[in-house]
């Protein structure tokens, strides 16, 4: 469907001015979105066809709150109720973790920038990736925290930008450090249903042996739902559980998304062919990109890919900018991030194989 522009602007180069400027609602706009971070096959038409028939019921009465929200999920991922708590996105839970219960908050990066953008001013330590391999260094990062006295910490597996995984061995170990110094782990797997053995590296299985872990998941990602905004928190620490629940008010969630987690569990065959496609799709996009000349491409788990651009190429804002204005195409630099020669690198969503084709000549097009 086709819609007509806001008369916002009205050439492609103030498109784009107001384009960098928005959060979302970006199908209004009429352009390819190689920026945010969708699974494109999943939910399937049955999804919506049923949500269609359902809207009379559901904008006319209230969803139910935390407790039946929590049985929801809990059905989905085969946990108790009571280690669930069920955000309105990730980012509700995010800042009530991040804003209002940690006194002193440690997060690699560069990574998703709500961790740090959510804390209170003196609350937040960045602790920097190894450079240039984006790497984390779990000791380093368990001594640092220790440290600097930090009761939170968050690693985010795959990590966003760079889309790569923090493997499940160190991860244990770094909770077994930070658990002897009363320091709550955060890991954030909103990416995880795309990486390779997803069942053997999530944590939530392990859940009930670590209890100074809590597992955080935007469900928006992996199940192409941005706009229904759900996500969750599941943690064998109880009083952890109870602390982030207290700071959610009783109707968080609407009736469109509780709807869409009552019947998630019938499409499950569904989803995984959808992540299949989308790992196959970013697997080839991976390889043709690391055909361009001079461009270090890192190596996928997530559904977008992390690029640091030819020393000789235009920078990363530059190489944006041109992207859209002369293509149509948007992806997002990294000078919002805190991580050296940030200018010199990008991140680009994996979509389809014909546009994810079409980025890389358009990429090479305007490059130089």
């Amino acid at each position: 469907m086709k819609y007509i522009p806001e008369n916002k602007y009205t050439t492609q180069a103030e498109k784009y001015e107001y384009i960098s400027k928005q959060h979302g609602g970006y199908y209004r706009h009429n352009f390819t979105d190689h920026a945010y971070l969708y699974n494109l096959y999943f939910p399937p038409e049955a999804v919506f066809a049923h949500l269609k028939d359902k809207i009379q019921d559901l904008v006319l009465n209230y969803p139910v709150a935390q407790d039946a929200l929590a049985e929801l999920i809990g059905k989905i991922i085969g946990q108790p109720t009571k280690r669930i708590v069920v955000g309105n996105g990730a980012a509700e839970i995010i800042k009530i973790i991040s804003g209002h219960l940690a006194e002193k908050i440690i997060v690699p990066v560069p990574s998703f920038n709500e961790y740090a953008n959510a804390a209170p001013a003196g609350h937040i330590i960045e602790f920097p990736l190894e450079f240039p391999s984006f790497q984390l260094d779990t000791d380093k990062f368990a001594a640092e925290a220790i440290k600097t006295g930090a009761d939170i910490a968050v690693v985010v597996t795959p990590n966003n930008p760079t889309s790569m995984l923090v493997p499940k061995a160190e991860l244990i170990r770094l909770a077994k450090k930070l658990d002897k110094h009363n320091c709550m782990l955060i890991i954030d797997e909103s990416f995880l249903d795309f990486a390779e053995n997803k069942e053997q590296i999530s944590m939530e299985k392990d859940i009930d042996k670590y209890p100074n872990i809590a597992v955080l998941k935007s469900m928006s990602k992996a199940y192409g739902i941005c706009g229904l905004r759900i996500g969750y928190m599941l943690t064998a620490n109880l009083e952890f559980a109870a602390a982030v629940r207290n700071g959610i008010h009783i109707w968080n969630i609407n009736g469109f998304a509780e709807e869409f987690l009552r019947i998630l569990p019938r499409y499950k065959q569904e989803f995984e062919a959808g992540c299949e496609k989308v790992k196959k799709d970013r697997d080839l996009f991976y390889k043709n990109l690391c055909t361009i000349e001079g461009m270090t491409v890192f190596k996928p788990d997530a559904n977008y890919i992390f690029c640091r651009l030819p020393d000789t190429a235009l920078s990363g804002p530059e190489i944006t900018k041109r992207l859209f204005i002369e293509h149509n195409i948007y992806i997002k630099d990294s000078m919002g991030k805190t991580q050296p020669d940030a200018d010199r690198y990008i991140r680009i969503a994996s979509r389809t194989n014909e546009e994810n084709s079409k980025l890389i000549e358009a990429l090479k097009n305007v490059m130089y």
